[in-house]
């Protein structure tokens, strides 16, 4: 059972979200709040979400799951106002997600849960170097990278104290560095990792409206980045696999 009110803003952030990495998910429900945890198609990239039952302006809710199309609730979600409330509501059977605002009313069918892919194991990772960026910061990066390149090195030299981002293309190339002056070290240590630019370039969509981002590195090991949506009552990991090329 759910039946549930959300603000508009919250709930479409939260689709966006997922909707970076993967077109379907499988949704935990509980009377906690809901939460998911996909990989894409490549097993390259990987989304975590769990939002708080405070987040939403009502909330009622048995636990299940179900089977969510990402890219159809996106396609609604471009009906709805920017501050409209939006009531979601399961009926009986789990099958269908009635979605309501102002006078529209659908009828959503859920996808099988035994058609997705099941919810992905999160590797065990020793990540050394922890720094926070803003959002924003962190997505003009990655855009002012993908003029040049479609990968980016990210780095963390602790004796200077600096983060680097370098991109090199075929003939030309980016280096941004970044000292204390312009982020948080919260762990400095030695990384170096390469990833592509096609996975950052959608993630950077969604870490870009964050007011801090934890970014977690290792050397040539996968990244993370950390942060919330819906006013600290939800929580996002992103992981990224690295890139590995050859001499």
């Amino acid at each position: 059972m759910l039946k549930a009110t959300i603000d508009a803003d919250i709930f479409r952030e939260s689709i966006d979200v997922i909707s970076a990495l993967v077109g379907e998910c499988r949704l935990h429900i509980n009377e906690s709040g809901i939460s998911t945890r996909a990989v894409d198609t490549s097993n390259v990239a990987m989304v975590s979400l769990e939002l708080d039952a405070d987040a939403f302006q009502s909330y009622s809710a048995t636990e299940m799951e179900i089977g969510l199309d990402i890219a159809k609730m996106k396609n609604i979600l471009g009906m709805v106002g920017k501050s409209d409330p939006i009531d979601l509501e399961l009926d009986p059977e789990g099958r269908k997600l009635q979605i309501s605002f102002r006078s529209y009313r659908y009828s959503i069918s859920l996808l099988d849960t035994k058609t997705i892919r099941k919810d992905p194991n999160p590797p065990s990772l020793n990540l050394p170097a922890v720094v926070k960026i803003t959002g924003d910061a962190l997505n003009n990066a990655i855009k002012a990278a993908a003029v040049v390149s479609d990968k980016i090195a990210l780095k963390v030299d602790p004796e200077r104290s600096i983060f680097i981002m370098i991109a090199e293309g075929d003939t030309d190339n980016i280096k941004l560095e970044l000292g204390k002056d312009d982020l948080e070290f919260v762990e400095s240590a030695e990384a170096r990792s390469l990833f592509s630019l096609d996975y950052l370039k959608d993630m950077g969509k969604v870490i870009g409206r964050a007011d801090t981002v934890e970014i977690r590195l290792g050397i040539d090991h996968p990244v993370q980045f950390i942060f919330t949506i819906a006013q600290e009552k939800g929580r996002v990991t992103y992981l990224l696999a690295p890139r590995i090329e050859a001499d």
